[in-house]
């Protein structure tokens, strides 16, 4: 043996049993590996409102649809691109019209009308802490956006269009510029209707939020608009009442909801839907930003 290869063999297996060191101090002491704490089951949602003017959603956006209390549709199909779930304690008896199919000990079930996955209460682990921590957090978010009403966060204030009457022609009528709502708060401390075309006009990193303690309802076969390169992502719908969007209807903006949400035959949404009760959908389109 020569003088190289006498220094490089102890190199090498002090290289060895190093290497084996480090593999054995990933385990226990024992020897046995230590236990990985499981990644969150739910992956994460289309993109979402950031910056100091924003809502935040917490992990609640990590859902297209979010229910406290169930989510129906009705015998017309929907299409859901994104997650669903239902809120704490509810189970998934409480998602109807779907047809769920559930793996043995599975984590979420999945439906041909939903792109992503849908989670409720009686699913494995770790959805059930998942769950009641997005509730918790779609909560907080209601409370943040009802709780926009002084100047600040880079937002501007107004008072309620009209009687909470808010289209294209009636927005002009009350002062506003022609071609859409401006980005802010609006504070409304009555219903909201939607009775025709309503445009929200501004660029990607404008915040709309409209709040109310009221309803909010838009008529069959209307629109929101987004113009400029306004995004759905950045619009919120702070709602004490019930929201009704009307048959073949497109709304636009994340629906914050302390009661029932209920979308009609052919309508749809680009945004999310975080209802504190139940949401009923009916051949609906939800598509999250």
């Amino acid at each position: 043996m020569n003088r190289l290869e006498r220094i490089a063999k102890p190199m090498m297996w002090s290289t060895t049993l190093l290497l084996a060191a480090i593999v054995a101090g990933c385990g226990g002491g024992d020897g046995v590996p230590v236990a990985v704490t499981a990644p969150s089951t739910v992956v994460a949602g289309g993109s979402t409102c950031t910056g100091v003017s924003c809502v935040n959603l917490g992990t609640a956006g990590n859902y297209a649809i979010l229910a406290n209390t169930g989510i129906h549709t009705d015998a017309n199909a929907s299409v859901i691109t994104g997650n669903i779930a239902t809120g704490p304690g509810v189970t998934s008896t409480a998602i109807t019209g779907f047809a769920l199919n559930l793996p043995a000990a599975s984590s979420y079930s999945t439906s041909v009308q939903v792109s992503g996955k849908v989670y409720a209460f009686d699913y494995a682990p770790p959805t059930p802490t998942e769950v009641n921590t997005a509730s918790l957090d779609m909560g907080a978010a209601y409370t943040a956006a009802a709780a926009k009403a002084t100047a600040g966060g880079g937002l501007t204030y107004f008072a309620c269009p009209g009687t909470g009457a808010m289209s294209d022609v009636n927005n002009e009528l009350q002062g506003f510029p022609v071609g859409g709502l401006p980005p802010g708060v609006y504070t409304c401390g009555v219903d909201i209707t939607i009775p025709g075309t309503l445009t929200l006009n501004g660029n990607a990193t404008d915040v709309w939020v409209f709040k109310t303690t009221g309803t909010l309802g838009q008529a069959a076969a209307t629109n929101v608009i987004l113009a400029g390169t306004a995004l759905a992502k950045n619009v919120f719908w702070q709602v004490a009442g019930a929201v009704t969007v009307g048959t073949t209807a497109q709304f636009k903006g994340i629906i914050l909801g302390q009661t029932a949400v209920t979308f009609g035959n052919g309508s749809s949404i680009d945004g999310r839907i975080l209802a504190q009760t139940a949401v009923t959908l009916d051949a609906t389109t939800v598509t999250q930003p």
